[in-house]
């Protein structure tokens, strides 16, 4: 068999022809043909939960986009190390993202001596989906009918008032003692082992008072069991506008604890990948639907690029390692 050979006058023509296939093309045959399979985004928190309902909302504008199923894997527990070593496995070719809270992200360095990952050098940010604030709940017979009732009674008598989060370590645990340490109070952090236990303790008056989420803590709060005296945010929560911010409920002027979650990949991921994935997540976020949802729970939707996420991880490390070196917890 004789090998076909184009003429010697023809070869820079053909090396010509290729290279301005790709540059009108622009990206990879990978990326352009992505995703040609299912996706699967890996998930810490456990089903049901107000992150995890946030995600599939998310994942159905994907799945019709894309003609790919999106598929949610929950692998809640161990601190999300385990949903956390799954994608940190797989292949950096953007069919296994993971889903990650900013605690999770910003506060376990210092919160753990030695991690079985390392953020920077194993995944590459992609985008955000949503910031959420929290809110300072109290059972809805409660005495305090704002926070400086509850700051006053913790001045009052020091150690005697409680406040309860789902874990130590836990944004609620932290947001106490930040909360402590701008109010100049000294209240007792009770943790609890999952956080349905723990609203349905504040709903019973087993424990005074807890920072929480509208996502967290929905069911009993449309159902009258909590009441929230204050949203710790820069200003009145939309869809929330009754509540009012710490600084207008005699706390701390100013005072702000907040969550954002955010979509990352194994390092390695082409570039023009993570940016389809990052353009198509940022188009779902504008769906008039999933807005209105979003409004129902105080999230808001949050598009960031890698530069944005990777600055405000950088801001609330700094924040979260400096209370967790006063506090000098570990969970080692």
């Amino acid at each position: 068999m004789v090998a076909f050979r184009f003429p010697l006058i023809w070869r820079p023509m053909a090396v010509l022809c290729q290279i301005a296939l790709v540059a009108v093309c622009g990206v990879p045959k990978a990326a352009a043909q992505y995703p040609d399979r299912p996706v699967r985004i890996v998930t810490p928190f456990p089903v049901g939960s107000g992150v995890d309902v946030n995600l599939r909302m998310v994942t159905e504008r994907l799945s019709k986009a894309w003609g790919k199923p999106v598929l949610v894997e929950n692998k809640p527990g161990a601190a999300g190390f385990i949903a956390i070593e799954t994608v940190k496995r797989a292949a950096p070719d953007g069919y296994t993202l993971l889903q990650l809270d900013s605690a999770q992200m910003a506060a376990q360095p210092y919160l753990f001596s030695k991690l079985p990952y390392d953020l920077k050098r194993d995944f590459t940010p992609v985008t955000t989906l949503f910031r959420n604030y929290f809110f300072v709940a109290v059972p809805a017979d409660s005495r305090y009918r704002s926070v400086g009732d509850l700051i006053a009674d913790a001045k009052a008598a020091p150690g005697n008032i409680n406040y309860g989060s789902w874990f130590v370590g836990s944004p609620g645990h932290l947001g106490g003692a930040m909360l402590d340490q701008a109010a100049g109070t000294t209240m007792t952090h009770i943790a609890y082992k999952e956080m349905s236990q723990l609203y349905t303790a504040v709903a019973g008056s087993q424990v005074p008072w807890a920072f929480g989420t509208i996502g967290s803590m929905n069911a009993l709060y449309k159902g009258g069991k909590l009441r929230l005296l204050a949203a710790a945010a820069p200003s009145r929560v939309h869809g929330f506008e009754s509540v009012p911010t710490m600084g207008e409920a005699g706390g701390p002027q100013g005072f702000e604890l907040s969550a954002w979650v955010g979509i990352l990949a194994p390092q390695g991921v082409p570039d023009a990948v993570a940016a389809r994935i990052r353009r198509d997540i940022t188009t779902a976020l504008q769906d008039p639907e999933l807005r209105e949802r979003y409004l129902q729970l105080a999230y808001e939707p949050l598009a960031m690029t890698p530069e944005q996420f990777q600055s405000q991880l950088d801001a609330d490390s700094r924040r979260y390692a400096q209370i967790i070196k006063r506090l000098n917890i570990s969970l080692d």
